[in-house]
């Protein structure tokens, strides 16, 4: 008796990476750039879903003033590991869009990883994907776990936020590919600051995954720091 032939889900992923990096500090290098254990903090992830077999194809989306020194310093390895390039552009949403345009064969669910997230691991990356599968939207997130306060630009509290329920979210986030592509269709003019916003606005559920600490998205030279020490035991 012949057996079943099993169907296997693909997934392409998009790193976003043409950010200022105002936050990060002076230096002549990007966060993205800045060595991290002997590789730049963009690669750790990059290898991390390049060389998953359910992942079709991984583009890196990098400012258009960083073409030159990327292709420069980075050619080779992606030409090793597939990775394609695209060009970023005015915000977040049109840098996004331009690396799905980028794809050359997308898989059935487009997955979209901060580069500046060096510490994702394949427990993190199995778990959103398996549920992405089921619900069709998914995104990793941690609960906040302390107590939140509302600011005034005076420097006084306004009010404290009731933590129950709030939750910080990470990436990567995932959706099935024809949902991502009507919500950028129909909302990608629009402030976001992450896609799942967007496809929030759609009125699909996104549902929630538990992230973790180390996948924490290097903003500050502190948090490179602390990057530093927890992929310590990472090869």
């Amino acid at each position: 008796m012949p057996g079943r032939t099993v169907s296997v889900i693909h997934f392409s992923v998009i790193l976003p990476a043409a950010g200022r990096s105002t936050r990060f500090g002076g230096g002549e290098l990007k966060k993205v750039y800045v060595p991290l254990h002997g590789q730049p903090v963009w690669l750790h992830s990059a290898k991390r879903f390049a060389t998953r077999p359910d992942v079709r194809g991984v583009v890196v989306v990098i400012s258009p003033d960083d073409e030159v020194y990327f292709c420069e310093q980075f050619a080779d390895v992606c030409d090793q590991l597939g990775i394609q390039i695209a060009l970023g552009g005015e915000t977040r949403t049109d840098s996004i869009a331009n690396g799905i345009r980028a794809l050359n064969s997308p898989g059935e669910f487009i997955a979209i990883h901060d580069a500046a997230r060096p510490g994702i691991d394949d427990a993190m990356i199995d778990a959103v994907f398996n549920t992405a599968a089921g619900s069709g939207a998914a995104i990793l997130a941690l609960p906040v776990p302390g107590t939140l306060k509302r600011v005034s630009i005076e420097g006084k509290i306004v009010e404290t936020v009731p933590r129950e329920g709030v939750w910080e979210a990470q990436t990567p986030q995932v959706f099935r590919r024809q949902l991502i592509l009507e919500a950028y269709e129909k909302f990608g003019n629009e402030p976001a600051t992450d896609d799942a916003s967007l496809v929030e606005r759609l009125g699909h559920p996104v549902s929630v995954v538990r992230g973790g600490l180390k996948n924490l998205k290097i903003t500050t030279k502190d948090d490179l720091v602390v990057a530093e020490q927890l992929l310590a035991d990472v090869s």
